[in-house]
């Protein structure tokens, strides 16, 4: 029951097709497409143009990102050590409890 069995490769039963016979083909170069048509030059695309209210926009948007995602953070952190602190103060309780019996 314990040993383990290695399993067995099973034989094929019934009759079994040939392996198919693979003949080596030759390669025949094909022609070359006809050269397109001269294609339209493709305009280039604007500059990006900077006026001074877009980057008030820009500036303005990235400090209230950075100023949000500071204030999850630190109430992240505000939350961690206020259970932190909540945890000690009850195991200190509990001690206490326990040592007066």
């Amino acid at each position: 029951m314990f040993r383990p069995k290695v399993p067995i490769m099973p034989q094929p039963s019934g009759l079994v097709a040939p392996s198919a016979v693979v003949e080596p083909t030759t390669i025949t170069p094909g022609t070359l497409a006809p050269s397109p048509a001269s294609v339209a030059p493709v305009p280039p695309r604007p500059a990006v143009r900077l006026t001074p209210g877009t980057a008030l926009v820009l500036v303005s948007g990235g400090t209230a990102v950075v100023l949000v995602v500071g204030a999850v953070l630190v109430s992240m952190l505000l939350a961690v050590a206020l259970t932190a602190s909540s945890v000690a103060v009850c195991a200190v309780v509990v001690r206490s409890v326990l040592t007066r019996r």
